[in-house]
This record gives structure tokens, C-alpha cells and sequence, in this order.
């Protein structure tokens, strides 16, 4: 359990508070933008910021680290929607990103969510992790809203937004993996070794004190999950093709 303290401290303190750095260049198309910084993680994520006076900015882009040129030492970023803070009674922001602006990475990554499959393995690790963990049941609440039993990417992505979840920490066979919980790019992972009385009582599709989560008629999610370790590998393989076998 030493080595999973020692792991996640470490991952958390790269960026223990959110970094805030100016735009050195715009791509043409501003779909791409360009800082500067001594290293810095593929995945990590966080948002393009204007702003308009000292007391007012306003989010404009969602920002995702897409690669680093380590002599450069210049990442590339690149941008999609934010949606989060929409509303359609208010007039759409009309600013463009520019180098003026600024792109904030790794927010709220001192909050994490564990996905683990026992409660076992759920406690040792929250217990001997010092961060500010949201607790499962939260996620799990929110999927039976939603009617998903079984966690699909957008509702990891919601339960972000939603609860400033920054991290996801996920336990998978004998290993803790470190996901941004916007990307789902693996930051980092290590060992974390329970042995097999561990593994027992499974719940599914996660740990949480709810017993059921209430599933939709029809539709992607509303099956239950089967079993616990090949949908989460299956599901962080899908964004980590090179990290997971």
C-alpha cells in the first residue's frame, strides 16, 4: 500500500494546484494552440480562458493536451466545445480564441473519484490516499438517473462537470491507473497488490453503498454489466490504445 501512496501523491503533485499559461500561437483554423511549459503529461486537460476585465473572464474552448516537444518545450493544444455553462436564454459569446488568451490545465485534480470492485480494495485506498475523494455513491446515484447501469464515457464526463471531479482512479488488475476525467488519458499508473480474498464480492458495475441503479428501457448503458474487469479494460484501452494490453 506504500507504493499507491507514494504513486498518487507523486501524480498529484505535478500539478497540485491548476496551472495557467499564455497562449504563445494560434493555429489558422484556431482549433490548435500552443504553450509553453517545462513538461507536461499527454491527456491532461482543462479549458481556454478571455479575459474581459478584472473582474469578469468567461470559458471559451475545452483544452486537451495533444503532444510535447520536449526541446521546445512547447504543447500542443487542442480545443473542442464547452457546453457545460450554456444557455440558451443568454446571447452565445461572439470571442474567438487568440494569444491574449489563456489555457488553464489540470483543474480540480486534487478531487477524485476511486472505481474499484470491492469495498475492500475501496477503503484501503481512500483511507491511505490523502485527497479530497467524491464519494462513489454520488456516481452511482447519478447513473441510475440517468439510467445507466453501465458507465459510458459521457457519463464519466458529466459526473466531471457535474461533482469537479479532476481525476478518476481506477482499479484494475493488481494496478491503479490515473485517468483525467475529461480526456480519459492515463496519467499514470502502478502496482497496487491485494491478494485474491481481496477480489471477492464484486460489485458491480463499481463499489458504492447503492444496491440497485435503475436501468432505461432501451439504448447504449441500460444493459447491466456482466462483469467487472474486461469493460473497464476494454474501456480505458479505448483511449490509452498504446498504455493498455
Amino acid at each position: 500500500m506504500k507504493k499507491i501512496v507514494a504513486f498518487v501523491v507523486m501524480t498529484i503533485q505535478l500539478f497540485a494546484t491548476a496551472v495557467t499559461l499564455p497562449i504563445e500561437s494560434v493555429s489558422d483554423d484556431k482549433d490548435i494552440v500552443y504553450v509553453k511549459l517545462p513538461s507536461v503529461d499527454i491527456g491532461l486537460s482543462g479549458v481556454v480562458v478571455h479575459t474581459i476585465n478584472d473582474t469578469h473572464s468567461i470559458i471559451l474552448k475545452r483544452a486537451e493536451v495533444l503532444s510535447f516537444d520536449k526541446e521546445k518545450k512547447l504543447a500542443t493544444i487542442q480545443l473542442s466545445e464547452y457546453n457545460e455553462l450554456q444557455n440558451d436564454a443568454l446571447p452565445k459569446s461572439e470571442y474567438q480564441v487568440s494569444s491574449k488568451d489563456h489555457v488553464v490545465l489540470a483543474i480540480a485534480y486534487k478531487r477524485a473519484l476511486l472505481i474499484a470492485p470491492t469495498e475492500e480494495i475501496y477503503h484501503k485506498v481512500t483511507k491511505r490516499v490523502q485527497l479530497e475523494w467524491v464519494d462513489s455513491d454520488f456516481f452511482a446515484t447519478f447513473l441510475s438517473a440517468h439510467g445507466h447501469p453501465t458507465p459510458l464515457i459521457e457519463d464519466f464526463r458529466a459526473m466531471s462537470d457535474s461533482y469537479s471531479v479532476g481525476l478518476f482512479i481506477i482499479y484494475l488488475n493488481n494496478k491503479l491507473y490515473t485517468v483525467d476525467a475529461q480526456s480519459f488519458k492515463i496519467l499514470s499508473e502502478s502496482d497496487a497488490l491485494f491478494d485474491k480474498q481481496a477480489e471477492k464480492m464484486i460489485k458491480l458495475p463499481f463499489y458504492s453503498h447503492i444496491d440497485e441503479i435503475e436501468a432505461n428501457w432501451f439504448g447504449e448503458g441500460s444493459s447491466e454489466l456482466k462483469a467487472y474487469a474486461p469493460y473497464y479494460k476494454a474501456l480505458l484501452k479505448e483511449y490509452n490504445p498504446n498504455k493498455i494490453k
